[in-house]
């Protein structure tokens, strides 16, 4: 298990950069905005771009949000992070998001990955050991009298072991090391990028699943209401106290109805298609499961919608882009070191005899040691070319860093923001529908009495169900921007030993049920 990372301040990977990416001389100067590492370093410090602590939520906390004053969550902790999907009380949102981390097929090859990079790590830490190789043979040959030989067979064995080793005077070595140690590291921060993305997705999905079925439950409520409508119309054509404006009137409003249903009910198909893709099942699979119309979930409260102080977790794609930066310099350091002498040794122990003695007699023994210095002298710039390479790698990963954090914090104030006002949105819908449903009773009434023509009804219906729908798509939106704050502030993944065991957990309470 990789221990826990602690995320450097971008003013120190910025100085970082600027000693080991500009100290070649050879290498080309920065731009002329920033000369020196002491130049870097007073930008750096210009910049609003601060972390602390590796808390990079304080950036989101740095300027107040305008919709969100400082009304900051504390209940939002690092726990209710790592698994933010039980805070909506939604059992089978749970158990789909818990299915899709561990069958996914993103996430698996996210896993091999890991595995893979796991490998490569073992591979360059095993360079910084001798290597030993076994070299044994038997050779018998035999050489005419008329080509110059004596006509008989000769044998030749050797039984042996080769041994070579560098010695890493300059660390060139153990810089490579430390480059693929944080490639693996980079690879766990993708994994649980990985991770956190999938189970935003999962529960987007189910949320948008239970908003489409209430939106096809209300306009299957209003086709029923409809009918009547236009079934009462139609019997007061035929008994011949109405003319046929008022049916007309009701049937295209009934048909404006119905003809919304079809899209509605394609969109629950494909939202259960996805689902199903995710988790890790083949399309079809979990109809049954989800057919049944469950609620909208929905937090308890909106104590969980802010950005908590307290949380010390990072964003993945923060660890990520950080360890990918720190790997890069490792191979700009592992690069520097071609232009210093090389130390090696080698040599073989061992025995050989042929058809003259034994093979493990004292004269058959054998062995070398051959200590060996390369110095490049010329390679036509190819070495100090390759530090430059790196170098310039080394600065676009500082980029790209930099640009993940401003990003991050993007993303979380704009997530805090439109949780506010969507609450603010869906109040005024509520109170909409409110009235637009007391209009149509009253719209009724007078219609029923003769007072007001038909069309003040088909006028309240509509926005009734207009404002309905727009009430139920924003209780979905509410919970979606939740579930993108969630994501944002970089919830929903553990230490893989810890998820192991929340999963192992899980299909445990799913065993009992």
């Amino acid at each position: 298990m990789i221990k826990k990372l602690t995320l450097c301040t971008i003013s120190a990977l910025i100085m970082l950069t600027a000693g080991a990416a500009f100290a070649a001389k050879a290498e080309p100067k920065p731009s002329s905005a920033v000369n020196t590492s002491a130049d870097l370093s007073a930008e750096a410090a210009s910049r609003d771009i601060q972390i602390k602590n590796g808390e990079w939520t304080m950036l989101a906390q740095l300027y107040p949000v305008p919709a969100v004053s400082d009304d900051i969550s504390q209940a939002l902790t690092p726990e209710h992070l790592a698994s933010w999907w039980n805070v909506f009380n939604d059992p089978m949102m749970t158990e789909l998001i818990l299915k899709s981390l561990e069958s996914n097929r993103d996430l698996a090859a996210a896993r091999a990955r890991v595995t893979e990079a796991r490998a490569s790590l073992g591979i360059s830490q095993a360079n910084l050991l001798p290597w030993l190789d076994s070299t044994n043979f038997w050779n018998n040959e035999r050489t005419p009298v008329q080509a110059g030989g004596s006509g008989s067979g000769t044998n030749l064995y050797k039984l042996g072991i080769d041994a070579s080793w560098e010695i890493d005077v300059f660390g060139g070595q153990r810089a490579s090391v430390r480059a693929q140690r944080a490639t693996l590291e980079a690879q766990y921060a993708a994994l649980y990028s990985t991770w956190t993305s999938l189970a935003s997705e999962v529960a987007m999905n189910y949320i948008s699943l239970r908003t489409l079925q209430e939106r096809l439950a209300i306009a299957q409520y209003n086709l029923s209401l409809q009918q009547d409508t236009v079934d009462i119309q139609q019997s007061k054509v035929d008994s011949g106290l109405s003319d046929s404006l008022a049916l007309k009137q009701a049937q295209y409003t009934m048909e404006q109805t119905r003809a919304s249903i079809p899209s509605v009910e394609s969109s629950i198909e494909q939202t259960m298609n996805a689902l199903a893709i995710l988790v890790g099942e083949v399309p079809g699979t979990l109809e049954e499961k989800l057919a049944a119309k469950q609620p909208i979930p929905k937090l308890s409260g909106t104590e969980f919608i802010g950005i908590p102080a307290n949380a010390v977790r990072q964003r993945p794609d923060i660890r990520q882009a950080e360890r990918q930066l720190v790997a890069q310099l490792a191979r700009k350091k592992s690069a520097q070191a071609d232009l210093w002498p090389k130390f090696y040794l080698t040599g073989s122990i061992g025995t050989e005899a042929g058809n003259w003695g034994s093979l493990f007699s004292g004269p058959a023994k054998l062995y070398s040691f051959l200590p060996t210095i390369s110095w490049p002298i010329f390679h036509a710039g190819a070495i100090r070319n390759n530090i430059k390479v790196q170098g310039a790698k080394a600065e676009q990963l500082l980029a790209a860093y930099e640009q993940t954090v401003l990003t991050a914090v993007g993303e979380v104030r704009d997530s805090l923001s439109a949780n506010v006002k969507e609450y603010e949105r869906n109040e005024s819908l509520k109170r909409g529908v409110e009235a637009a449903q007391t209009a149509l009773d009253i719209a009724n009434d007078k219609y029923a009495n003769g007072l007001v023509d038909f069309t003040n009804v088909i006028n309240a219906q509509r926005s009734l169900t207009g404002l309905s729908e727009e009430y139920v798509i924003s209780q979905g939106q509410i919970s979606t921007n939740a579930v993108a704050l969630f994501k944002a502030l970089g919830g929903g993944w553990q230490p893989m030993e810890e998820a192991e065991k929340a999963l192992a957990e899980a299909a445990a309470k799913q065993a009992k049920k």
